[in-house]
């Protein structure tokens, strides 16, 4: 009867090691996860932050035209500093539109994650198909 014990214990036991290992890289890929969404989350306030800031330049600068276009009928010399100071806030906030716009096109959310998924599943599936036999060792001998 301890004869009989004895295999049920130990594949009860292999059941545990698997069930530990599974959960240990489930919870390292949570981690990973958790810490890729903190970093896209930071990304993003950065990018509105850009996009506000873009946004304000572009409203000086529209402001400055502006003052330029209502000054361009007066002394000469005015012209020239209202017209540099105009075009350096709008090429600025169009500078900082683009660079966000291209921020926002990347895509970075989960993507170490995923990728780390990708590369268990395929150790996985490759430990699955290189040992065949394996599996008919698990069971006991064949007839």
């Amino acid at each position: 009867m301890s004869d009989s014990q004895g295999p049920a214990q130990r594949l009860f036991g292999a059941g545990k090691r698997v069930l530990s290992s599974l959960i240990a890289t489930g919870e390292t890929r949570l981690r990973l996860a958790v810490l890729e969404l903190e970093e896209e989350r930071a990304r993003l306030v950065t990018m509105a932050l850009l996009l506000g800031l873009s946004m304000v330049l572009v409203m000086l600068g529209i402001a400055t035209l502006t003052a330029f276009v209502i000054i361009v009928f007066w002394d000469s010399y005015r012209l020239t500093a209202i017209a540099v100071s105009a075009a350096v806030l709008l090429l600025s906030g169009v500078g900082m539109a683009l660079v966000a716009m291209r921020m926002a096109r990347q895509r970075t959310l989960l993507v170490s994650t995923l990728k780390h998924l990708a590369l268990d599943r395929e150790l996985a599936e490759s430990s699955l198909n290189d040992d065949p036999g394996a599996h008919r060792d698990m069971r006991g001998p064949s007839a």
